[in-house]
């Protein structure tokens, strides 16, 4: 492909503080902030401003290069890489990055030493910028500690999903840490309220291995469906209590798939409450109506648990986040309506 206008060369600490040119090529070297980090989501880091949809088109058409040769959204960055990425369109600083300053991210720390930073996500924060997002975690906590050297997701939470999310300090930690999710050695536990009736036959435990397949919608918007030819995915689901038409379940995650949770709970006929892609809509709008009871405003999803071995010094690690406020008052909604005895129930941690 022809190159229009000069080709403009920098490291990634350039792109990033600065932004892909509009008007000529930009060619990045990979320096030890990016290695290791997906193409897709690299481009999606230092082209400000630019709809996600722009950026998988121009991978796919194979405008962006890695070191003179075509790659896929999948690609990870090795240290020294030579990306090239076309002109582009994006927000200058001056346009509509200046109108939305990034707060300093006050959110509450679950762990922290030199290695690991780990946080107690609320729901409604995006992980990251990005899709009409101008501002994520990661941007916020860049912001709150501008001396750091590097500060990177480990990995995502959907952004009306609350709980534990890992960031590294260091790239080596998060080498180790996207190593040890590759080969299923976390333990991530989520709790889940669920609309619909657990079948009997199904006693206190369901596994279930859908295949899922990601795709994107005509409008660019990511989605996730059970399909034959899909990605091999598993997760298992505890029954922890149930109520006429409502159940609460521990969601256990052995793969780790794009909404993974969501829509195996679709395909068992058990949407979550409050799930504005997967869910039932209808019920979602009810149930956040101004005095509704029971009444929740968002998706009831939580990450609560997290066991892994420590970066640096092996040692075992569990983490904690206690259900959010409004999903312990949801759940004592549905006990108070509950006929007969009213337990209250029990959450793990």
């Amino acid at each position: 492909m022809k190159e229009l206008g000069k080709t403009s060369q920098r490291s990634v600490a350039g792109a990033v503080e600065g932004s892909v040119s509009s008007d000529q090529v930009s060619l990045i070297e990979i320096d030890d902030s990016a290695a290791g980090q997906r193409i897709d989501n690299f481009l999606l880091r230092v082209c400000k401003g630019v709809p996600k949809s722009h950026i998988y088109r121009i991978l796919r058409s194979g405008e962006v290069r890695v070191n003179k040769g075509r790659i896929d959204a999948q690609y990870r960055l090795e240290l020294g890489d030579l990306v090239r990425v076309p002109p582009i369109r994006v927000a200058r600083p001056n346009e509509a990055a200046a109108h939305v300053p990034v707060p300093a991210g006050g959110f509450h720390i679950l762990f922290e030493d030199e290695h690991l930073l780990v946080i107690d996500k609320p729901a409604g924060v995006a992980v990251h910028g990005g899709s009409g997002v101008a501002f994520g975690v990661i941007e916020q906590m860049r912001e709150a500690r501008p001396q750091a050297k590097f500060l990177e997701l480990v990995h995502r939470l959907d952004r009306e999903t609350s709980g534990i999310l890992m960031l590294a300090k260091k790239r080596a930690a998060l080498v180790n840490l996207h190593e040890q999710i590759r080969e299923n050695r976390m333990d991530k536990r989520y709790y889940a309220c669920v609309h619909g009736e657990w079948s009997s036959d199904w006693g206190r435990r369901r596994a279930v291995k859908e295949p899922l397949h990601k795709y994107l919608t005509a409008d660019g918007e990511r989605r996730v469906r059970v399909q034959a030819d899909g990605l091999a995915s598993h997760t298992v689901f505890n029954l922890i209590d149930r109520w006429p038409h409502y159940a609460l379940l521990e969601a256990e995650l052995k793969t780790g798939r794009t909404h993974q949770i969501r829509v195996h709970l679709q395909h068992l006929e058990l949407p979550i409450v409050g799930d504005a892609k997967y869910g039932d809509f209808a019920l979602n709008k009810a149930l956040a109506r101004a005095n509704a009871k029971p009444g929740i405003k968002r998706m009831f999803l939580h990450a609560f648990r997290l066991k892994l071995t420590h970066p640096a010094t092996g040692a075992p690690l569990q983490l904690d986040a206690p259900l959010p406020a409004d999903c312990r008052g949801f759940i004592q909604q549905l006990n108070e309506l509950r006929t007969g005895s009213n337990p209250e129930t029990t959450l793990h941690g």
